[in-house]
């Protein structure tokens, strides 16, 4: 009875270590996924996990990419390819706090009606995704997106926010960011992107490894004049001003 006893002690010992272990590393990764975050207000990014995927992927099939990206800070991008890249992909960017709650309810009672699947991603969602995850659709990898998001949110401006993305964003088979997008599309570097150019460059989004902003197809070119009417209703490059200000903007 005595020897069962021990056992047993040993046996609840081991697993009480055990969790202890695991609740540590658990506290332990959180604290560095806020800090690796943190870190990034200030230091850009060398690649990205999609950059990473893209080249595994590549090693797989067996088919070459040669990447293309190079960083460019948020004033060396032009304010209408900004403006395009919200008017197109998160029109309330300045004011919510990562997740647009309104576009998620509209998503999911399109989807319940058994249209075609669609997402309802912020900028903010899409640069967690691009710069710390994966690609994929599980609940866990969800979980982690909503986690990075919030911090994104809490430690980035949303100047910041738009500047990861306009440098991480895939704009064709092996072409990420505005700069490397803007040369290899335009020949023009993405300061010096017109307005006509920034709202082909949006209007690819959706789908950037089949369609080309250079060589638009028809529904390309419609979407690219929706996109420039968004631009003005949104009103124009004063919109800029109110990623400062948020909510706050007069």
């Amino acid at each position: 009875m005595q020897k069962l006893l021990k056992i047993m002690q040993s046996i609840y010992s081991f697993f009480r270590k055990l969790v202890k272990y695991i609740i540590f590393t658990v506290v332990a990764l959180l604290l560095l996924s806020v800090l690796l975050v943190l870190s990034l207000r200030w230091i850009n990014p060398i690649t990205t996990t999609l950059i990473v995927e893209r080249k595994i992927e590549s090693w797989r099939t067996g088919q070459p990419i040669n990447i293309l990206r190079q960083w460019r800070g948020r004033y060396q991008i032009a304010d209408d390819l900004k403006l395009a890249v919200m008017a197109s992909e998160d029109q309330n960017f300045p004011f919510h706090h990562g997740f647009d709650m309104e576009a998620i309810e509209k998503a999911l009672k399109h989807n319940a009606e058994g249209g075609k699947l669609r997402g309802a991603s912020t900028i903010s969602q899409q640069v967690a995704k691009n710069i710390f995850l994966w690609s994929g659709r599980s609940w866990f990898r969800k979980g982690l997106e909503v986690w990075f998001t919030a911090w994104i949110e809490v430690l980035w401006t949303k100047e910041r926010i738009l500047e990861i993305y306009l440098n991480s964003v895939e704009w064709g088979n092996g072409i990420f960011g505005a700069e490397a997008a803007a040369q290899y599309y335009f020949h023009v570097s993405a300061r010096d992107i017109t307005r006509q150019q920034a709202s082909l460059m949006a209007a690819v989004l959706p789908n950037p490894r089949i369609w080309n902003p250079a060589q638009p197809i028809s529904y390309i070119k419609k979407r690219s004049l929706w996109v420039q009417k968004q631009m003005n209703n949104l009103g124009g490059n004063a919109f800029i001003r109110k990623l400062r200000c948020g909510n706050n903007c007069l």
